[in-house]
């Protein structure tokens, strides 16, 4: 699968040459600081040094100003036909919703549709936005970007969106399937991620430049993004273990991360084969985009979903911890083998 995979000419250039034992390590060095800013932010909170009360405010910053730009910087660099790639939409989403299938159906009997539809969404969503975005671009260079944000808006728009409808059919919940269904469109519509992936569509198709000033202060906000928000996921890690008081069944939140890192990227090669088959052929660049994308640890911000939807957010938040500490090996391995 390696070479089956790997880049040619379009190879990054940090990637060692052919058969140097350093690859490993090269690797290390490139996923080694993301993970480390993420560490600090858990030891900061952890320690006292960053009060919780703060974390909202580096959560806002991420949310509404910095990412947004990287977001839009991305987007208006990339051609519109990549934005557009039907064989990625459709590899992509498929996987999503088969892995989200499936968790439902091996956990629903034991822990009620609410948990269950939570649980899925953690294990299909990776954390793309404060993680996967800055890291992929430095594992595989700016080209990557596009598929990486087309990734993000069908998590952000369709599997959430399917998730809370499922959480929905618990008969304490089923009658508020509308209610939560807009309220969830509405946090969609206030969510300026999916707007700034549609203005940077925009301009790349456009060809719009932005007055210089107002670039550079984009790019100076686009710019904090990787490091503001590697350091609030461990913040935000942090908080939710030290709000978490009662214990949690390994079985209830081990295989669910186990399975985000691991299954999450081998069903989604699976689909890509059978989307071939049928003539939806993804190219090497996308595929292995896609299979580093799926290999990441859950989004941090399903456990905000969790509290407002009245699900277990211990078990959501020591998934994401588990997915984010087991990552830093797990996806290292994934970028060996795929690229």
């Amino acid at each position: 699968m390696h070479r089956a995979f790997a880049f040619s000419a379009a190879a990054p250039c940090w990637l060692p040459p052919a058969g140097d034992n350093s690859a490993v390590l090269s690797i290390f060095v490139i996923t080694f600081p993301f993970f480390a800013l993420v560490a600090c932010g858990f030891a900061a909170t952890w320690r006292g040094m960053l009060p919780t009360s703060a974390i909202s405010g580096l959560n806002s910053f991420v949310l509404y100003f910095a990412l947004p730009c990287l977001l839009f910087r991305f987007g208006a660099q990339t051609p519109l036909a990549q934005l557009l790639d039907t064989p990625v939409i459709v590899v992509y989403l498929f996987s999503a919703l088969i892995m989200v299938a499936a968790t439902v159906a091996l956990t629903r009997a034991r822990l009620g549709w609410n948990d269950a539809a939570f649980g899925a969404l953690v294990a299909a969503f990776p954390n793309t936005g404060f993680m996967g975005v800055p890291m992929l671009v430095a594992i595989l260079g700016t080209a990557s970007a596009g598929t990486v944000i087309v990734t993000m808006a069908i998590d952000m728009v369709v599997t959430t969106s399917v998730c809370i409808a499922l959480s929905r059919l618990d008969p304490a919940g089923g009658q508020g399937m509308r209610k939560a269904l807009g309220k969830a469109f509405r946090g969609m519509c206030a969510n300026p991620m999916p707007w700034s992936i549609v203005l940077g569509g925009a301009a790349s198709a456009m060809g719009w430049a932005l007055p210089g000033p107002v670039e550079q202060t984009i790019a100076m906000l686009a710019a904090a993004a990787s490091p503001v928000a590697l350091f609030t996921i461990g913040a935000v890690l942090a908080r939710s273990q030290m709000n978490t008081r009662e214990t949690v069944p390994l079985r209830d939140y081990v295989p669910i991360a186990l399975a985000k890192l691991a299954l999450h990227p081998l069903l989604l090669w699976l689909v890509a084969q059978v989307a071939a088959a049928c003539g939806l052929r993804l190219s090497p660049e996308a595929l292995t985009v896609l299979l580093l994308t799926a290999a990441l640890p859950s989004a941090s911000n399903v456990s905000l979903l969790t509290e407002r939807y009245g699900a277990d957010s211990g078990r959501i938040a020591r998934i994401i911890l588990v997915s984010t500490s087991v990552a830093f090996l797990s996806f290292s391995g994934m970028v060996a083998l795929v690229t």
